[in-house]
């Protein structure tokens, strides 16, 4: 049976939705603080840990796939628990996490923390999309979690620089420790905004599973790793590609990349509104966008002008598919919304392990320049299935 959902009447959720959102948002920025201010730090901790770039960096890798692997596992564990209540817990880790990567006396700990911490990244996520989107009327789902999630975008923006400049001059943990201000100040929103949204009927466990392995949402799930592959396939070298090629000193790079950051925020909003209009449709004209875009940029990046144009261009349709792909993939689990939301992010993080290390191979053995024809590549990956699920729905009579 599908799960239905009781909210505060229809004023009062008017009334309270703005607030109410912008606490998840608050909690998506502090998250997206957390997962990317470590590059912006990496050689303070690498410095006074006393380890390698190379194994520093590892903190990175290892939070990707702590999202990917435990998220799931913990959304499985945790799936009786109301909404409202997970939300808070996530939160919680969140902080505690963060708080011992702030006081971690060696790299150990440190890696801990971050594994510990990441396992409230895809989590919260995905219960955050489920309740943004109950908050809001059908037609404007899509819409309500591009802003939760515009949190996540504005942290590259804002947060990832002002968390590198305090770690710079007030050392590393100081980072983290602001982070941790910023996760309470989300607890703290949620606790007291976001209403509570109790469902009439929890579907088991093995419901829920098989609600999440049915053939077309595995399908989804790949479409959206294709997606962030070839995101950072590209966006992990986007730093040597434009010093070594375009030409640019790191503060010109440094103000790319904010303009990028501006890019990403923006096509995560009208993403949000193109898949409230038309779905599947605005997913596949961004996928091939996106193809055209990177093919594009193997040229574009000889110029520094078309360079920076190009690089905002990209951002903004990287992330204008992400909206529409939550939602797609909330309403085909009906039985597991929260369970199938944070297993996309589970994909997502995924396809950005898998697109640095392809983006490494590229690297090596065709050329640091060949890397946007094969980010272009990995696209239309992503646009060919988005088609068949397109199709499928056609079939399906699925609108």
């Amino acid at each position: 049976m599908e799960t239905s959902y009781t909210t505060n009447p229809r004023a009062e959720v008017k009334e309270r939705f703005p607030l109410a959102l912008l606490s998840l948002t608050l909690g998506a920025f502090a998250i997206g603080m957390t997962e990317f201010v470590i590059m912006g730090i990496l050689p303070n901790v690498a410095e006074d840990l006393h380890v390698s770039i190379a194994s520093a960096g590892q903190l990175i890798t290892s939070y990707a796939l702590g999202v990917a692997i435990g998220a799931p596992i913990l959304a499985i564990l945790t799936y009786r628990l109301p909404q409202k209540q997970l939300l808070c817990l996530l939160m919680i880790l969140f902080i505690i996490g963060n708080g011992i990567a702030a006081v971690a006396p060696n790299y150990n700990v440190l890696m801990g923390a971050r594994l510990f911490t990441a396992l409230a990244h895809g989590t919260f996520f995905g219960v955050g999309s489920v309740i943004a989107a109950s908050l809001v009327q059908p037609g404007r789902r899509a819409a309500a979690v591009s802003i939760m999630m515009a949190g996540l975008t504005v942290a590259n923006i804002i947060g990832v620089p002002i968390g590198t400049f305090i770690g710079q001059h007030l050392g590393w943990r100081a980072s983290f420790g602001a982070v941790v201000v910023m996760g309470v100040l989300s607890l703290a929103g949620i606790l007291l905004l976001v209403p509570v949204i109790k469902a009439e009927e929890t579907s088991s466990l093995t419901r829920q599973l098989r609600a999440l392995f049915q053939p077309k949402l595995l399908l989804v799930l790949l479409t959206g790793a294709f997606g962030c592959a070839s995101l950072f396939s590209v966006f992990t070298y986007i730093t040597p590609l434009l010093e070594d090629i375009t030409g640019f000193s790191e503060n010109a790079v440094a103000l790319t990349l904010v303009l990028f950051g501006i890019g990403v925020t923006t096509g995560n909003i009208v993403g949000g509104r193109l898949a409230d209009w038309e779905l599947m449709p605005s997913m596949l004209v961004i996928f091939a966008f996106l193809a055209a875009v990177l093919a594009f940029f193997s040229y574009s990046i000889h110029i520094p002008l078309l360079a920076v144009i190009t690089i905002f261009i990209w951002g903004a349709g990287a992330f204008g598919v992400f909206p529409g792909l939550q939602v797609r993939i909330m309403t085909l689990a009906k039985d597991a919304p929260a369970l199938a939301s944070t297993s996309n992010h589970s994909a997502l993080n995924l396809g950005n392990a898998f697109g640095a290390f392809f983006g490494g191979f590229i690297i090596t053995h065709v050329g640091l320049s060949s890397l946007p024809w094969f980010g272009a590549l990995l696209s239309s990956l992503g646009l060919v299935s988005a088609t068949a699920v397109y199709v499928w729905d056609k079939k399906g009579g699925a609108r």
